[in-house]
């Protein structure tokens, strides 16, 4: 599985389909994103992960940067995004964030 993650609108999406030669429509079928909404929505972040990675990529948004939500439940929210993160980020072959369009590898090579 290839972990992509990055902040909002920078072109994670785009950069995956062009460096796998996919369509939209290939990324829809193989894969997943915004995933860290589904995380707030989980108890089980284990099994989450585990049912995610059955994608062959997986996209998550950051949303650990920025000022810390006041509402607990937010906060809870976007703290439990940045653990499933990690869990995804585990169980990948590569890893690559995605910054104004531009890759890094944090594990593996960039496809």
């Amino acid at each position: 599985m290839i972990f992509v993650t990055g902040p909002l609108f920078a072109g994670k999406r785009e950069y995956i389909c062009k460096a796998l030669g996919w369509s939209e429509e290939d990324l829809a079928r193989r894969g997943i994103w915004e995933v860290q909404n589904l995380a707030g929505q989980e108890e089980d972040l284990e099994k989450l992960a585990k049912n995610l990675a059955q994608y062959e990529v997986v996209i998550a948004t950051e949303v650990g940067g920025g000022v810390v939500p006041v509402d607990p439940v937010q906060r809870q929210n976007r703290e439990a995004a940045g653990r499933l993160a990690c869990l995804l980020a585990q169980r990948a072959d590569r890893v690559i964030r995605v910054f104004c369009g531009l890759p890094q590898a944090l594990k593996g090579e960039l496809p």
